[in-house]
């Protein structure tokens, strides 16, 4: 895994292959509801590696709510836990019920990584837009590390340009790293492990850039340190904290 803005003692995740790269997963069923569109959208929420199209365990989000219109809702309630050959993933419903966009967000229990020997957790959202009403999609919604959007995250064909900007405890995130990854649901075969992990890097403003080349699901995720560890049996262990935003791409035809 690419690591960023190393602060003291690093854990293993610094010389882990991107190949191996962790994205947390919120994932609607569609990213945009028009007039005509059933109103309820249906959210899975897992721990995965998309490409390579394998999910690990997860234990119950710590958080999960929805912004709409400035007002935040709490959605953890509404989680219900799925198994899949033993392992757990977590899936919710949300019925819509005004215009606008809608932005989903999930912080995950804290992950243990012993091959790496550190904690994960990535904030992830994704904006559901409603009935043509665009109002919020670009806005910071107060996350530890967050991905704010400079394009907007629907409504997107193929070949698109997507930008966002990365910020870290509340600073703009300059020169890191930004893992994209396909949610590989159709079989893709790649040809080397450096095509499963795409990385771009942020300029001085903290902002990335990267050209879609594929209909589906993209996830985007900047990794970085946090400022404080955690307890793993009795020990000190650095935290990896991931900012995650996922955007879906269609074919014009």
């Amino acid at each position: 895994m690419s690591r960023f803005l190393l602060a003291g003692a690093c854990c293993l995740c610094l010389m882990t292959g991107s190949a191996l790269a962790h994205f947390a997963i919120l994932l609607p069923g569609n990213d945009m509801v028009s007039q005509d569109d059933s109103r309820e959208i249906p959210l899975k929420v897992q721990f995965i590696h998309p490409m390579e199209g394998e999910f690990m365990h997860m234990d119950k989000p710590t958080k999960m709510n929805v912004i709409v219109n400035g007002q935040v809702q709490d959605l953890l309630p509404s989680l219900s836990e799925r198994k899949e050959n033993g392992s757990s993933w977590w899936f919710s419903s949300f019925e819509i019920k005004r215009p606008g966009d809608h932005i989903f967000f999930v912080e995950p229990a804290p992950f243990w990584e012993p091959a790496e020997n550190c904690y994960i957790i990535h904030y992830t959202k994704v904006v559901v837009n409603a009935m043509g009403k665009e109002d919020a999609w670009s806005e910071r919604i107060g996350l530890k590390t967050e991905i704010v959007p400079l394009t907007r995250p629907y409504g997107l064909w193929t070949g698109n340009v997507f930008q966002g900007q990365v910020f870290v405890l509340d600073k703009i995130a300059a020169g890191i790293n930004v893992e994209v990854e396909y949610l590989n649901l159709d079989g893709i075969q790649v040809p080397a492990d450096p095509y499963i992990t795409q990385v771009v890097r942020t300029d001085p403003q903290g902002i990335f850039t990267y050209a879609i080349p594929r209909s589906g699901w993209w996830g985007f995720a900047a990794l970085s340190e946090d400022e404080a560890s955690m307890k793993h049996e009795g020990e000190d262990v650095s935290v990896e904290i991931g900012a995650v935003i996922w955007v879906h791409v269609r074919d014009m035809k």
